[in-house]
């Protein structure tokens, strides 16, 4: 969920003029304690890993109040909003849950077990074997009632070959891969440490993570959570320009790099700047030499299918749809960017009304991350008939018609408050597999796609809406649900779709998070309730879930959101009556 601005290159070329020597100093510094470090690390047995993972989370925890207020301060939130419900969430909340998680996967290793291997294993089209990833555990199916989560694996794969792969680098603890640069995301503060950790379980990397400079205020909350990591030498975290990233990504003591951001940042760090850029991509001769992972963003579908909604479904879609946009400001590498219609849906008038009506009554929050104004600017150049909403009209509906060209909407990843519309011919399964093949073919990043439908239409479409999401090229697919619900479960991999490379890497190459430690993985499907409870029962839909308290319009998602990470600093059942009372404020 995340990403730099697409416009400013948050690592600057090796071109970049040479650092002061004090600085080059003490960054070699960080890099020799991490090499000593990893000889720690590799002499850690499993039962110490999961030990150290149990500190880290009591030191998350006891961190988690100084982390928010970073956070609030870094973007400019009133203290009482209830967008700080989303610092919470997008915080300590998924960084606690996550270790735990990882703890429970180190527990089944230590055991001589597969992490999944009492996992009750699925099938989805095209041979792919599935795994359950939400909900993990008891407290997962309350407190998330009516959503679910699996993954698909790569077609071919056996049950037998799945459950015996899982656990990556962990399955031999005494196998380091030296030091892993993590260039740190801008946007949302779980990212650095969630990608930290998967350095270090995963792929038996210790870190050295450098922030990007929009989040230097976090760099205290993160050294008194990580403090156990960074004791030991398996975490240094520094600050700096782009400049600081480039001497550090190019340093011979780095044997991997990870970057959050975007496809133009990983670009520069490849293949350099200039016109020695084009010519080694050209050769397929990077300059960087060292291998890369990446999770990039890109321009996130919302296939809207037609059918026979109430009032009451119209305007809360609309917030679901507004959600995916406007959260965290719009500064998301999953934000939904372009809502696919069809243009043969009665209801389509009625929908788009109610989409403005939310676009004009989502609390106003000024614009925090650099460049944003610019990006809606050149939006608006590129449409001057944009809509505008919000008290100072930064929040902009491109409606694209028959006669507009829609080609900059789809291939610009906007990372600012634009929402944009096209229309497609047809109904039911036409107008679904056209959407699929619209998204796979015309628009840029593979990261995540959303697909929103009545349970009767889906259920009517059968096979073919099965097989419709195993042809959708996207890491992650949502269903009734925004794909920021399998970025916050612990479980499920993170990042594009498979098969990218250096030259054409549109949302990245490879994946985090995934807690399980699940090999060759190919997409995550999350799905959710049309209908939020308790209209979802009245419909026969079996769903506890109220209005969700990542949606923008959530009255009481600060102190949900503050609930939540309480509960998983210390999961209780005593803690949930006043997570689900104070949900059901929203």
């Amino acid at each position: 969920m995340t990403t730099t601005d697409p416009t400013v290159p948050a690592t600057a070329a090796p071109s970049t003029p040479a650092l002061d020597a004090e600085v080059r100093a003490a960054l070699d510094a960080a890099v020799s304690q991490l090499a000593e470090g990893e000889s720690r690390w590799a002499k850690m047995p499993i039962p110490a890993r999961i030990a150290l993972l149990g500190k880290v989370h009591s030191s998350v925890a006891a961190a988690a109040d100084q982390w928010v207020d970073a956070a609030v301060r870094t973007k400019n939130l009133d203290p009482d909003s209830a967008y700080v419900g989303e610092e919470w969430i997008s915080g300590p909340y998924i960084v606690l849950s996550s270790l735990l998680a990882l703890q429970h996967t180190l527990g089944a290793i230590a055991q001589g077990k597969s992490p999944i291997a009492d996992a009750k294993l699925g099938t989805a089209p095209g041979g792919r074997v599935s795994v359950p990833v939400l909900p993990a555990n008891p407290y997962e199916a309350l407190l998330l009632h009516g959503f679910s989560a699996e993954v698909w694996m790569k077609p071919g794969d056996s049950e037998k070959a799945v459950r015996a792969s899982a656990g990556l680098g962990a399955r031999t603890p005494t196998e380091t891969d030296g030091v892993g640069l993590v260039l740190g995301a801008g946007n949302i503060t779980s990212i650095p440490p969630l990608d930290v950790l998967y350095e270090l379980i995963a792929h038996n990397r210790v870190a050295l993570l450098k922030l990007n400079p929009v989040m230097d205020r976090m760099l205290a909350p993160y050294s008194a959570a990580f403090k156990p990591l960074i004791d030991l030498g398996l975490l240094r975290i520094v600050t700096g320009a782009g400049d600081v990233g480039s001497y550090l990504a190019n340093h011979p003591g780095i044997s991997h790099v990870h970057i959050t951001g975007s496809a133009a940042t990983h670009d520069v760090i490849v293949w350099g700047t200039g016109p020695g850029a084009a010519t080694r991509r050209a050769a397929g001769t990077p300059l960087l030499a060292k291998p890369i992972t990446s999770e990039l963003g890109g321009v996130a579908p919302i296939i809207v299918l037609p059918g026979a909604w109430s009032k009451a479904d119209l305007r809360y879609q609309a917030e679901h749809v507004v959600t995916q946009r406007l959260h965290n400001g719009g500064y998301n590498c999953i934000a939904g960017q372009i809502v696919v219609l069809s243009s043969q849906w009665p209801q389509r008038k009625a929908f788009l009304a109610e989409l403005r009506s939310a676009l004009a009554r989502t609390p106003d929050r000024a614009p925090w991350y650099p460049g944003s104004d610019v990006r809606v600017g050149q939006a608006c150049t590129s449409y001057p008939g944009a809509e505008k909403f919000g008290a100072s009209g930064g929040r902009l509906l491109v409606d694209i018609h028959a006669e507009d060209d829609a080609s900059t909407l789809l291939t610009t990843e906007y990372f600012s408050p634009v929402l944009g519309v096209i229309e497609l011919p047809g109904t039911g399964q036409a107008f679904l597999d056209t959407a699929v093949d619209t998204v796979n073919r015309d628009f840029v990043g593979t990261l995540g796609a959303n697909i929103i439908g009545m349970p009767s239409t889906i259920k009517g479409l059968g096979a073919g809406f099965e097989n419709a999401l195993s042809r959708l090229d996207y890491g992650t697919i949502a269903v009734n649900t925004w794909t920021a619900l399998g970025f916050l479960t612990p479980g499920a991999p993170w990042g594009a779709f498979p098969g990218h490379s250096l030259e054409h890497v549109q949302s990245g190459i490879g994946v985090v998070h995934n807690a399980l430690l699940l090999a060759e993985t190919e997409k995550t499907i999350a799905r959710g309730p049309f209908r939020p409870f308790p209209r979802s029962a009245l419909h026969g839909e079996f769903a506890l879930f109220p209005k969700p308290p990542w949606f923008v319009t959530a009255r009481s998602a600060k102190k949900t959101g503050r609930l939540l990470s309480g509960f998983a600093a210390a999961p209780s059942w005593f803690k949930m009556p006043a997570i689900f009372i104070s949900a059901f404020r929203a």
